[in-house]
């Protein structure tokens, strides 16, 4: 910007974004300084290259605040995780359906964990029916994102929101 553009001719736009054309480096630098304007260098692989009269300062102000609120308008896909035991309880079942449920619906992938203690390992049987049951207890808000799979004393399973297409 400014002093430390170093071609001779330049393409010149103006504050209103209208192109005046190629004109010396040092008439351009003249014109913005006039006009209390920086000028900046846009595309220095351009041939001439392409030189803007404007405020800076506003300019970096400006690109700063957009690329904040396109920073919050970004949804960061994050994993709630469910723990159940196999010998969960009917009543207690339904309370993480439903935690489950408002998570999805907050747009949260769920991991549902079930975790193994002692010898209940060998009754996977069990824990592919809770699974399954989780399942259709959220098919209409969620669908199965990884299928349930043991990793160590766990049964791992991702749920993710919408439908399955």
């Amino acid at each position: 910007m400014n002093r430390e553009i170093r071609a001779r001719k330049v393409r010149l736009i103006n504050e209103k974004g209208e192109q005046v054309g190629v004109v010396p480096l040092d008439r351009a630098q003249r014109a913005a300084q006039e006009r209390g304007l920086d000028l900046v260098e846009v595309a220095p692989n351009a041939k001439p290259p392409v030189c803007r009269m404007l405020d800076y300062g506003k300019y970096m102000y400006e690109k700063s605040r957009r690329d904040r609120q396109a920073r919050q308008a970004q949804k960061k896909a994050s994993i709630k995780e469910i723990q159940l035991r196999p010998k969960i309880a009917d009543h207690d079942f339904m309370v993480k359906v439903k935690r489950a449920k408002r998570f999805i619906e907050e747009g949260s992938k769920v991991r549902v964990r079930l975790r193994f203690r002692g010898r209940e390992i060998t009754h996977q049987g069990i824990a592919r029916d809770l699974m399954d049951r989780m399942v259709e207890e959220l098919e209409d808000v969620a669908f199965v994102d990884n299928r349930p799979s043991m990793e160590g004393y766990d049964m791992i399973m991702i749920l993710a929101p919408g439908t399955e297409e």
